[in-house]
């Protein structure tokens, strides 16, 4: 398991150097590289607003048929390879960050 500061996820998701929208994750169950703008298309949300919630937590497939599968880390299994720990030392389980067509840029 990966542990990071809030801090450091938050710098590897703007090594990524794309606008938030575009910043990509790595479904844990099925390695679909997914990003907000892929949530969107999906109709997760119309906004980056309005899917940040499912954003690094919850697969595209969720979603869609077209991609991805039906991945939550929500759930009882706890496949995940990433948890996010905030200012008060809790641990939050993300799908790890990853550029598309590179490899993972998360760790």
């Amino acid at each position: 398991m990966i542990e990071m500061t809030m801090l450091e996820f938050t710098n590897a998701v703007k090594a990524q150097g794309v606008p938030l929208e575009q910043v990509t994750f790595r479904c844990p169950r099925c390695q679909t590289l997914q990003s907000a703008n892929d949530l969107i298309e999906a109709g997760a949300g119309k906004s980056l607003d309005e899917v940040e919630r499912y954003l690094a937590f919850s697969c595209v497939g969720r979603f869609s048929k077209e991609k991805g599968c039906d991945w939550t880390l929500g759930g009882l299994f706890q496949i995940h390879e990433l948890v996010v720990v905030d200012s008060e030392g809790k641990a939050h389980p993300r799908f790890m960050p990853a550029t598309k067509g590179k490899e993972d840029s998360g760790a």
